[in-house]
């Protein structure tokens, strides 16, 4: 089953971690796939929370103190840098728009994430052309252990 916040409960107008985080409410089961901002959320929910989560795959964690990440975008930095408590996947691109590869690597390695780059595809986003993105699923299917 697939649970969805629209961005307008989240707050569209202004991203902000604060709303987020108290809209999730998660356990042992769940798994989080989550992309740009959604990975900095879960970031800041990992450090706050004492609930479990199966897994999290995180695509296109952008740099919140990084030049263009964008400036309505309030209450993501400092980002924390703590080992998540459950097994995560940190994907990347190399052209990225809002984070680069080193921002990536530094985020996996300090959160105990693998780090897949997948080469140029921009912000992994519909943009960028991957179409379903057979890939993607594959990577989930590896971090659950089911590939």
């Amino acid at each position: 089953m697939v649970n969805r916040l629209s961005r307008r409960t989240l707050g569209a107008t202004h991203p902000s971690t604060t709303i987020k985080i108290q809209a999730i409410a998660l356990g042992a089961s769940v798994v989080i796939v989550a992309h740009s901002l959604g990975c900095l959320t879960v970031a800041h929910w990992a450090a706050k929370t004492h609930s479990t989560i199966k897994a999290a795959l995180l695509v296109a964690v952008p740099d919140p103190d990084g030049p263009n990440f964008p400036p309505e975008a309030i209450g993501f930095s400092p980002l924390p840098l703590q080992r998540f408590p459950f097994p995560s996947t940190v994907v990347v691109s190399t052209d990225a728009p809002y984070g680069s590869l080193a921002h990536s690597q530094a985020c996996a390695t300090v959160w105990g994430s693998r780090l897949v780059n997948i080469g140029a595809a921009g912000h992994i986003n519909a943009s960028s052309a991957l179409g379903q993105w057979p890939e993607g699923y594959a990577l989930l299917q590896s971090l659950l252990g089911t590939k």
